[in-house]
C-alpha cells in the first residue's frame, strides 16, 4: 500500500485519511505482542513508539504512528479519536477521515466524548472533517 493512499497532505495544514486503508493495512499488519496490547487495550492505546524520522512531514508522521494503533479490534469511533489526537500531538490544524459509511450523530458524539477536547466536527457524506478549536496544541 503506497503512502499516498493511506495519507496525503492537502493545502496549508488539512490531511486526507482513508479510513478503510487504514483498517486494511491494520489487517495485513503482522501484530506483536506489545502492538496487540497497544490495539486493544484502552488505557495503552495511545502509547506508541516514536516514528523514525523528526524531519519528516507531519503527515508522514501521523500515517506512522496510526498504523500502530489503528485496530479492528476496538470501535470505529475508538479508531478515529485516537486519530484525532495523534493530529493533535502532530500539530495537524485540520484533519478530514474519509470513512467507508457516514457516521449516525451518537458516533460523532462517542467520538467527541472519546477525544475530551474542544473540536468541530462536520460531516459530508462519507468525510468526516476535524478542526480544532484551541490555538495552543
Amino acid at each position: 500500500m503506497s503512502d499516498k493512499e493511506l495519507a496525503s497532505a492537502g493545502y496549508s495544514d488539512r490531511i486526507c485519511f482513508n479510513y478503510m486503508d487504514f483498517l486494511s493495512a491494520s489487517c495485513k499488519k503482522r501484530w506483536s505482542f506489545v502492538d496487540a496490547i497497544y490495539g486493544v487495550m484502552p488505557i495503552f492505546g495511545m502509547v506508541t513508539r516514536k516514528p523514525g524520522n523528526p524531519q519528516r512531514a507531519p503527515a508522514e508522521r501521523l500515517k506512522e504512528l496510526a498504523l500502530q494503533i489503528i485496530s479492528t479490534q476496538v470501535s470505529d469511533e475508538i479508531n478515529i479519536a485516537r486519530l484525532i489526537t495523534l493530529a493533535e500531538q502532530q500539530q495537524i490544524d485540520q484533519l478530514d477521515i474519509l470513512l467507508p459509511y457516514p457516521l449516525s450523530t451518537q458516533q460523532l458524539a462517542t467520538i467527541q466524548q472519546e477525544y475530551r477536547k474542544p473540536l468541530a466536527l462536520t460531516q459530508h457524506d462519507d468525510r468526516l472533517s476535524i478542526h480544532f478549536l484551541t490555538a495552543a496544541h
